[in-house]
């Protein structure tokens, strides 16, 4: 599977995010522009040793990562307000989780031009802005992962 951070924001998000692929072998894309340096301490810290066993690409656009996508690739833009729950769809092996700004989340236009693919993480306390960027690829990563028999090494 692949998770795209679209302008992420905070190091240590962003290091979690890396080490979260490391363990899952998950591919990890960057958009920028990024909030941070990728040299930034935090970022390094949040990642530990594991940014050396990430499979992971920079992209200086949304619209360079896109034309880079294969065209029989699925991806899933998760964002509060969409239409399905994460748990409701099938995932497979080459699709692409997309998540947005901590601050902002994902463009609004992108999330309508890709309604179909647009999935959220129920929340019950209505009162409570989001869950973290971190957390959230966690939840969604691990469910794909779980549906594909989380096929580990022996």
């Amino acid at each position: 599977m692949n998770v795209v951070l679209v302008e992420p924001e905070i190091p240590p998000n962003t290091g979690n995010v890396a080490r979260l692929c490391a363990v899952t072998r998950t591919t990890l894309h960057l958009v920028e522009p990024l909030g941070f340096k990728l040299d930034d301490a935090t970022l390094k810290r949040a990642g530990m040793d594991y940014w050396r066993q990430v499979e992971w690409r920079r992209w200086r656009s949304w619209t360079e990562f896109a034309a880079a996508v294969p065209s029989d690739a699925r991806l899933w833009f998760v964002e509060s307000g969409g239409p399905r729950r994460y748990d409701e769809v099938r995932f497979g092996v080459g699709d692409y989780l997309v998540f947005g700004r901590e601050t902002a989340g994902l463009p609004k236009a992108l999330l309508a031009a890709n309604r179909e693919g647009w999935l959220r993480i129920p929340m019950s306390n209505p009162e409570a802005r989001s869950l973290n960027l971190a957390n959230c690829v966690a939840l969604v990563l691990y469910e794909g992962l779980r549906q594909q028999g989380f096929k580990e090494e022996a």
